[in-house]
């Protein structure tokens, strides 16, 4: 059997859950052992100039995308969730042309989604705790928009999703090669086995 601890998917739950710990599991872990794992591995051999390389003046570099996706995280999940105070910048995200290294980056969106995960924790043990899902119904206004919890973090995790791909193209167009972030040939063969 697969490890599936190196893969895209979570190990199945030692038991069924309901839908929102289910919802909150699978939240967690593409943000916290899937999406970052692709956006590290597709920065890893850029420098600091690549970074910060736009394709065009309309579009964004992997630095402005890797500010945007901690900022977006804090806010939508760690100030709306957490019920936090929101400092976003969001504007700032998108005008910075450089000035600060991928280290730097990296690890302001690792800290960001470690304080999302923590928040989401948190709603995950309270509502395994009470058996009662409806924190994921409570109304919250991240970026001044009423939303649910549920939807809150649903579109941050999609948001992720659609930014990480964005990284993972500008980054194979700046090294002029492709990436392989799962086994196609045990793929290929679990396909033929069906």
């Amino acid at each position: 059997m697969k490890d599936h601890q190196r893969s895209f998917l979570p190990s199945p739950p030692d038991q069924t859950l309901a839908p929102g710990l289910g919802f909150l599991r699978h939240a967690r872990f593409r943000l916290t052992r899937d999406y970052v794992v692709k956006i590290q591995s597709a920065i890893a051999p850029l420098d600091d100039e690549q970074i910060w390389r736009r394709p065009n003046a309309a579009s964004n570099s992997i630095g402005n995308l890797l500010l945007h996706l901690e900022g977006n995280l804090r806010q939508w999940i760690v100030a709306g969730v957490g019920a936090n105070e929101d400092r976003r910048d969001r504007a700032g995200e998108f005008a910075s042309t450089g000035g600060v290294q991928k280290n730097e980056l990296l690890a302001a969106m690792l800290a960001a989604v470690e304080e999302a995960d923590a928040v989401l924790a948190v709603v995950e043990e309270k509502m395994a705790r009470e058996g009662d899902e409806s924190e994921l119904g409570r109304l919250i206004e991240p970026q001044g928009y009423t939303q649910t919890a549920l939807d809150a973090i649903f579109h941050a995790v999609e948001h992720f999703s659609y930014h990480t791909g964005q990284i993972v193209l500008l980054a194979k167009w700046l090294r002029g090669e492709g990436m392989r972030f799962y086994d196609d040939g045990e793929l290929l063969e679990k396909g033929r086995r069906r």
